[in-house]
């Protein structure tokens, strides 16, 4: 069996924050933001690629039993992958946002091998994992594009 990601769900706290950290810090486009401020769609997501995105759920989609503790933490982490140049120049923003790096560059494995590495959180404590490898023949496109 051959699978591929088509998309990640995170719960989120707030919308607003979370749509400019991955809009803005990320530089990541936005879908379906202007159904979803208009109220005709119940949450907003951020491209990953053609064939990935990251779904926004805001609090009102929910387990309604006990909306505080559901599904959170999220998740341990997520990684994407780009090229170094990308991945330097995300390392820069983060910087000048006074978003701080968790760990790393540190080697780590991953789909491809080993690659260099950054972990940092999103406004609502998810972390994030962007590394590069050291050849730039992989085997899958970028996730992020510079």
């Amino acid at each position: 069996m051959k699978l591929a990601l088509d998309h990640i769900v995170l719960n989120v706290v707030d919308i607003e924050k979370m749509l400019t950290f991955y809009t803005d810090v990320m530089q990541l486009p936005g879908e379906r933001l202007a159904a979803f401020q208009e109220g005709k769609v119940p949450f907003p997501s951020v491209r990953l690629t053609a064939d990935t995105i990251i779904d926004l759920f805001p609090k009102s989609l929910w387990d309604k039993t006990n909306p505080d503790q559901v599904c959170r933490p999220n998740l341990n982490h997520f990684c994407l992958v780009t090229d170094r140049p990308a991945w330097e120049g995300l390392q820069q923003r983060l910087q000048n946002k006074g978003v701080p790096i968790d760990d790393g560059p540190v080697k780590r494995w991953g789909a491809h091998g080993s690659g260099i590495s950054i972990y940092f959180r999103d406004p609502e404590e998810n972390v994030i994992e962007v590394r590069y490898y050291d050849t730039d023949e992989l085997d899958r496109p970028c996730l992020l594009d510079s």
